[in-house]
């Protein structure tokens, strides 16, 4: 294990240089901490060095609570930090959740815990969406997107590349009941901006119109909780 104790060392300044979003996508590197995060992180293979204030601890690196302090986002410093790779994408599956400008990182995470635990093999991220490696983000995921396939791509060129599946987008005044249409044991489920929605070039790409049945005082909800619902209605449908 190295000891570093300078914040002026040429490591730790690379380290801080990765809460920037420009240097992570330069360098394809990014920080997570907790013992949770880094365990999914080491089960991905994606873990690349470890950042430790105490000797006690196994890692890479032992620094300065000092050091810490300036790498860590938590109010209570950790003792253990992590830099990982990120993670490559693999093939696109039959279970596709796209996400079109979503901007709040706690939706994000949420839609990404929902998306693996309702059974969706893969999450296309539109490139004008949070950074899915924001720290908000991660942290709101507890770990899950070491556990899901997520692309960040244009939908400009995604969406005419999937007609061979059902193509659902939430529309709240012509949708109808998701159960109506279920079971589907392929799709491609569209949520949009909290909001905006779906932007209207690609609503045109729908075979179905879909609308959660709520309450008449609540006119609408959040991206992410809407994600859940919505997934989990078809995974439930695919178990009966």
């Amino acid at each position: 294990m190295l000891e570093i104790t300078s914040l002026n060392n040429p490591k730790v300044k690379n380290w801080l240089k990765l809460k920037d979003k420009k240097y992570r996508d330069l360098t394809n590197l990014f920080l997570i901490e907790n013992d949770h995060l880094i365990n999914e992180a080491k089960k991905a293979q994606v873990l690349q060095e470890t950042i430790t204030t105490n000797q006690n601890i196994k890692a890479d690196y032992l620094v300065t609570k000092e050091i810490m302090h300036q790498l860590s986002n938590q109010k209570s410093l950790p003792e253990l930090i992590a830099v990982c790779q990120k993670i490559p994408p693999q093939p696109i599956g039959d279970k596709i959740l796209v996400l079109d400008n979503i901007q709040d990182p706690g939706n994000l995470g949420t839609i990404i815990r929902s998306a693996v635990a309702f059974s969706c093999d893969t999450i296309i991220l539109s490139t004008d969406s949070v950074d899915l490696y924001n720290e908000k983000v991660i942290r709101a995921t507890e770990g899950m997107l070491f556990s899901i396939n997520i692309i960040r791509t244009d939908l400009d060129e995604f969406f005419p590349t999937i007609q061979d599946k059902p193509i659902l987008i939430t529309d709240v005044t012509k949708g109808e009941n998701i159960k109506k249409i279920l079971p589907l044991t392929k799709y491609v489920l569209v949520i949009g901006n909290e909001g905006q929605g779906v932007k209207p070039q690609y609503q045109k790409y729908a075979t179905h119109y879909l609308k959660i049945n709520m309450h008449p005082a609540c006119e609408s909800l959040n991206a992410g909780v809407a994600s859940s619902i919505l997934l989990y209605e078809l995974n439930e449908a695919n178990h009966e």
